[in-house]
C-alpha cells in the first residue's frame, strides 16, 4: 500500500463570530478562517483525510505556505512511499523542510491524513492502531475572548447552564481588564476549571504581579504569560506563585519539551497536533511529558470537525483530565465533514469508526475552496 496521490484543498470557512487572542485576530465573521485539508490516496485505493489551520497570530505558516510546501516541497518525496511506514514519511518530510521545527503545521496535515488512510484500510479506529481501549466521550471548554468584563459574565454563565465543565479565558487583549475578566468569570462559574490563557502577553514583572492577584480569584492554571523563548523566566514565574503554569507556544517539538522539563519551566503541557506535527509528534509529546512528572492540556487552532476529532481520540488516549479547548465549533458556521462527531453543548462524542472516523462531503470542499491560492499551483 504505497503513496499514489496527494491532494492539498485551500478553504475559508465561514465564521459565526470574530475571534482575537493578544497578537490580533485570529479570524473574521467577514472574511471567514483559512483551513487545508489534505486527501492522500493509496496504490490500493484506500484514502485519509488531514487539516491544516494556519494563521500568523500564532505562527509564521500561512495557507498560502501550508499549500506550496505540501504542493512543492513534500508531495515529490512522497509519492510511492509504504503508506504504512510514518517513521519514513516524516524523515523525508523534515530532510526536505528543515527538521522536526520546519512548518510543522503543513506536516500535521499529512501524518493525519495517514492515520486515517491506515486506520481505514485496516478496518482500525486511531484507538486500536494505539493499542488502548475507546472512548467515545470528550469533554470540551468554552473559550472566552473579549476584554469586556460584563460580556465575559454573560458568557462564562451561558458556557455553566450549557453544561461546560471549564472555561478557556483569552488574556492580553486588554492587559489592564484581565484581572476583572477573570473575577467576572469565576463569579459566574465558581465551579468550573479555570484556564487563564495569556498567548505571551506579559512580562516578566507582570506576570508576578497578576498571577499573585490571580491566586485570589482561583485560577486553576496559567498559561503561557511569557514569550515563548523565556524558559527561564517561566521557571522563575514558577517559583513565585502557587498556579500552576501552562506552556504552549513555547513546545512545538520533543526537543522544545526536554529544555522546557530541563529550566523547570511549567507544570502543564499543551498539546496540539496541528502544532506539533501531527498525531505522531503530539502523542510523543505528550508521552514524554507523562513520563517527567508534567500535567496534560488539551488545545486546538479552531481547526474544524476534522481536526477537532483527530485531536479528542489523541486526548483520549493520553487520559487528559481538565476540559480541553477545541473551540472549532464555537467560531465556525459550517465546513466540509458530512458525517462525524457529535457535539453537544460541553461534549463531543466521537465517532465509532475506521481512521479518524469522519466522512467528508466533497461538495462542501468545492464550496468553500479558496481561489486566490489557484496562482500557487
Amino acid at each position: 500500500m504505497r503513496i499514489s496521490n496527494v491532494e492539498i484543498f485551500p478553504l475559508t470557512l465561514p465564521m459565526k463570530r470574530n475571534f482575537a487572542v493578544s497578537g490580533g485576530t485570529v479570524g473574521e465573521k467577514s472574511r471567514g478562517a483559512p483551513h487545508v485539508y489534505v486527501r492522500i490516496t493509496a496504490d490500493n485505493g484506500a484514502e485519509g483525510w488531514g487539516e491544516a489551520r494556519p494563521s500568523p497570530r500564532w505562527s509564521y505558516e500561512t495557507l498560502e505556505s501550508v499549500v506550496t510546501t505540501i504542493e512543492i516541497y513534500l508531495k515529490p518525496v512522497l509519492l510511492g512511499i509504504a503508506a504504512t511506514d510514518l517513521q519514513t514519511v516524516h524523515a523525508r518530510m523534515n530532510k526536505e523542510i528543515k527538521g522536526e521545527a520546519g512548518q510543522p503545521i503543513a506536516k500535521a496535515a499529512v501524518d493525519m491524513a495517514l492515520h486515517d488512510l491506515i486506520g481505514s484500510a485496516n478496518g482500525q479506529r486511531l484507538a486500536d492502531m494505539w493499542f488502548t481501549g475507546f472512548h467515545a466521550s470528550t469533554r470540551l471548554s468554552y473559550l472566552i475572548s473579549t476584554s469586556d468584563p460584563a460580556e465575559a459574565e454573560r458568557n462564562a454563565s451561558e458556557a455553566r447552564f450549557r453544561g461546560y465543565r471549564g472555561v478557556d479565558v483569552k488574556l492580553g487583549l486588554d492587559a489592564n481588564k484581565d484581572l476583572a475578566v477573570l473575577e467576572a468569570v469565576r463569579g459566574a462559574a465558581p465551579d468550573l476549571f479555570l484556564r487563564a490563557d495569556a498567548n505571551q502577553a506579559y512580562s516578566l514583572q507582570q506576570a508576578v504581579r497578576l498571577s499573585k492577584q490571580m491566586e485570589r480569584i482561583g485560577v486553576d492554571v496559567l498559561e503561557q504569560p511569557l514569550k515563548a523563548n523565556d524558559l527561564h523566566g517561566h521557571a522563575e514565574l514558577r517559583r513565585k506563585t502557587s498556579i500552576p503554569i501552562a506552556l504552549d507556544e513555547s513546545i512545538w517539538t520533543a526537543g522544545d519539551l526536554i529544555q522546557a522539563i530541563r529550566a523547570e519551566a511549567c507544570d502543564f503541557v499543551v498539546i496540539k497536533l496541528t502544532k506539533m506535527g501531527g498525531l505522531s509528534g503530539a502523542k510523543r509529546c505528550g508521552e514524554i511529558a507523562r513520563e517527567a512528572g508534567l500535567d496534560l492540556l488539551g488545545g486546538g487552532l479552531t481547526e474544524s470537525r476534522l481536526g477537532l476529532t483527530a485531536s479528542a481520540h489523541l486526548f483520549q488516549y493520553l487520559r487528559i483530565a481538565p476540559p480541553v479547548d477545541l473551540n472549532g465549533p464555537l467560531f465556525l458556521e459550517d465546513d466540509p465533514v458530512g458525517a462525524g462527531p457529535i457535539i453537544n453543548e460541553g461534549e463531543v462524542t466521537l465517532p465509532d469508526k475506521p481512521g479518524i472516523g469522519c466522512e467528508i462531503a466533497m461538495e462542501k470542499v468545492e464550496k468553500y475552496r479558496s481561489k486566490g491560492t489557484a496562482k500557487f499551483f
